[in-house]
């Protein structure tokens, strides 16, 4: 007995040191919620952001820095804060927006006293994905944004962006969508790896339904083996995703796209803790709150309604699992008249001083237990953000190929002897590509040139354990590009240069 009350001691302890760093929430106007204690404490923030935001603690659980982005006479941008709540040093003016999901923070795997903070913008004129950099070890230990707005991408993004870690719990993915709306529609995800040699392995994996949006929200279970995306065109789709290679398989359309005005306006998903049921809510006229059995032969024909709001002055917002292992979702208060953000000095009220919870989320139906507006904030509002925190304690993938504190290339030439080997001729203008050892019998060839944009891609099958292929690049000009070659179970990337 004394056994096994000591085991469940352990495991207790650790399932809380897991999730010290994302421990504290700063959202909406000066809301915030502490988790450090195992329960949800209302504090105090700094910031007055209509969506976008995210925080990071660190292993005890004590406030870094946060950032939200929001607009301010028009011009959108984002602030940092510091664990003072005061703007960080040199953190005001970095490139961002504020509807859904268009920051994220991102250790450093080289130094852990620095940040990779992502941001993406999605209206005309402020396209793109940008990157910067907070150093904790700068303004006596407060911190300082060091590098600010350096452009990866420079194309109309889908407002969404999310991070996960790598299988060998040291480097992470960065996740995002280019946006073709309202002329067009892709099934595009790009992606790159951050290791401690910085940003690299840029890639896209064409998978699931076309999709015409530009707004969207994309979630990774606990354990990062499945990703969920739901968009403002009410498309809810899910992915398996393997940590080691970054690659999304699997693709299951919970809702399509309808092809015409949405009618809900899908707004926001979230996983259970066991990743047995996923929560959606939406925002149009009429606001849902939905839940989907993931465990069933026939997802989409388990959809409960556990919450509709209907002419009432609310709407729902983003969904968010808590390190309490409850669910908490954002509400703003809307009265049809007056633009909901900024909210107006004397507007305070049930419906943006409480989040809504869902206390029991891995159970089926009214046993999961949501209770509307349940958690009170203290005094301060929210409108429809919530911090996209990633997992930043996720541990190794233990047990799999890539359980090594290497990158990913390494740990596939470490594990599996695969290697790809390019070599580009000027005479010839040729690149000769040949792979050895490889596992599968199908592959697609891709290349990408400096800015993202592919400019070859070919399927074919394969006689393993060989792949060869001469690519003309008569066309090619000069620069660097990326050859990525996937199978049916590994992936393997090279760069060459065109002089």
């Amino acid at each position: 007995m004394k056994q096994c009350l000591l085991i469940i001691l352990i495991f207790t302890t650790c399932n809380v040191h897991s999730q010290n760093r994302n421990s504290v929430w700063c959202f909406g106007d000066s809301a915030g919620i502490d988790f450090s204690s195992g329960t949800g404490v209302p504090i105090l923030s700094g910031m007055d952001g209509r969506g976008s935001c995210a925080s990071i603690a660190d292993t005890n659980g004590n406030l870094l820095f946060y950032a939200n982005t929001r607009s301010a006479n028009g011009n959108y941008s984002a602030l940092v804060f510091d664990s003072t709540h005061s703007v960080m040093l040199n953190g005001d003016s970095i490139f961002g927006q504020g509807w859904y999901q268009e920051v994220v923070i991102v250790p450093n795997p080289a130094n852990d006293s620095t940040y990779y903070l992502f941001s993406i913008g999605v209206a005309s004129g402020s396209f793109g994905l940008y990157y910067s950099i907070v150093d904790m070890r700068l303004n006596a230990g407060l911190g300082a944004v060091t590098t600010k707005n350096v452009q990866l991408q420079s194309f109309a993004m889908v407002d969404c962006i999310n991070a996960v870690k790598h299988g060998n719990g040291r480097d992470w993915w960065l996740i995002f969508r280019k946006s073709e709306f309202p002329n067009s529609s892709n099934n595009d995800w790009y992606s790159y790896l951050i290791t401690p040699t910085g940003i690299q392995n840029f890639s896209i994996q064409s998978i699931g339904v076309q999709n015409r949006t530009n707004l969207g929200h994309i979630s990774f279970s606990p354990n990062a083996d499945k990703m969920v995306f739901c968009s403002l065109q009410d498309v809810i789709e899910l992915f398996d995703f393997d940590r080691c290679t970054g690659v999304l398989s699997n693709p299951i359309t919970i809702q399509d796209d309808p092809g015409m005005i949405p009618s809900k306006y899908t707004w926001s998903c979230e996983f259970s803790p066991d990743a047995s049921k996923l929560y959606v809510s939406t925002n149009l006229d009429t606001s849902y709150l939905f839940q989907y059995d993931l465990n069933a032969a026939n997802i989409s024909a388990t959809k409960d309604t556990l919450w509709e709001l209907k002419n009432i002055p609310s709407a729902c917002g983003a969904l968010k699992l808590a390190p309490d292992n409850k669910i908490y979702l954002s509400n703003w208060y809307y009265d049809f008249f007056n633009n909901p953000y900024p909210y107006q000095d004397s507007v305070f009220n049930t419906y943006n001083m409480n989040l809504s919870v869902i206390n029991q989320p891995d159970s089926l139906g009214t046993v999961c237990d949501f209770q509307p507006y349940s958690f009170y904030l203290g005094g301060k509002r929210t409108y429809l953000g919530l911090p996209n925190n990633p997992d930043y304690d996720m541990p190794a993938l233990a047990g799999s190929p890539c359980d090594t504190l290497a990158g990913i290339n390494e740990a596939i030439i470490q594990t599996q002897q695969s290697t790809l080997n390019v070599y580009y001729s000027p005479n010839w203008q040729t690149a000769f590509i040949n792979a050895d050892k490889l596992k599968g019998n199908n592959c697609k060839l891709q290349v990408f040139d400096a800015v993202g944009k592919m400019v070859f891609e070919e399927q074919s099958k394969i006689q393993p354990p060989y792949y060869t292929k001469n690519l003309n690049c008569i066309n090619f000009k000069k620069g660097v590009y990326l050859v990525v070659l996937q199978t049916d179970v590994e992936r393997l990337v090279k760069k060459f240069v065109v002089e």
